[in-house]
This record gives C-alpha cells, structure tokens and sequence, in this order.
C-alpha cells in the first residue's frame, strides 16, 4: 500500500443524515447508506449500532488503518492488528436529569494487539508513529472546532 500527499492535500469528508423515525436515523457518507438507532432503554428500536459505538468503531477501525499504513512506511511486517475499545456513557448527562453529569464519555480505553516477527521495541515506535498520526484519535484528544448553523423551515 503506498499513499502520499503534499502537504497542502485535504480530503473533504461529508456525511448526510435524516430522522426517520423515533430515534432511527438513515445516512450517507460517499455512495454508502447505514442506519444508527438507539436501544430500547433509551427509546430506540435497536436497528443500528447507536452513534456512541459509531464513534468507538471509527476509532477502531483508523486505528488499524493507521496501524497499517504506518507499519508499510516503517518497513515493518505485522501479521495482525486487533483492537478492543471500551467506553461508559452516563445517560443522566445525555437526558439532562443531572446537569453535573457531562453528556459524553467520561473516557476510552483502547487496547491493541499486534503480532509479527518485529521487535518489541519496532512495535512500539509503530505504536508512536500511530499516535502521532491517527486522525479520529488526533480530533477525539485534541478536540475539533465546530460550527453548527440551523435553519428553520417553513
């Protein structure tokens, strides 16, 4: 796998989504369409992963891409990328029935196992050059800007 970019190259990324029903919602990202839903406790029908597993699958998933395309820019051979995430979500904080809770996750935990015939320590500068680069874990620690405009229809 070989991929480069200048330095000014930027990938615009856009996702569209729509309420379909209760709390069901239909999107689209490129020519792809999938559907996150809620569970029934908080008053879903569970017909898709709800949007905090969304979050940790996009963390998962970059990870071993960034675990992957990284390991080819090192020279490194791995033989397996697996990850296990975790993640707690009070949903006083989401409900709004205690102000004091924060809506989001308090926090993630990220496992990684890797095998190959590398070294210890060739793993672990891959796992630092991931670190370094990885874009969904960079905008989940670092934080992204947003800017949310509304429009009110007719």
């Amino acid at each position: 796998m070989t991929a480069t970019a200048s330095p000014t190259t930027l990938l615009e990324v856009t996702t569209r989504g729509s309420l379909v029903t209760g709390t069901e919602v239909t999107l689209t990202s490129r020519q792809f369409s999938y559907t996150i839903d809620e569970p029934p406790a908080p008053g879903g029908t569970d017909k898709g992963a709800n949007p905090v597993e969304h979050l940790l699958a996009a963390l998962a998933s970059c990870t071993v891409i960034s675990y992957r395309v990284w390991a080819d820019k090192l020279g490194l051979t791995v033989d397996t990328i697996d990850v296990d995430l975790r993640g707690d979500l009070d949903l006083a904080g989401f409900l709004g029935t205690d102000d004091s809770v924060r809506p989001g996750s308090r926090g993630i935990e990220l496992g990684i196992k890797v095998s190959g015939p590398e070294s210890e320590a060739e793993y672990r500068r891959l796992e630092q050059a991931v670190a370094a680069h990885c874009p969904v874990l960079d905008n989940l620690t670092n934080g992204v800007p947003v800017t949310t405009s509304l429009e009110v229809a007719a």
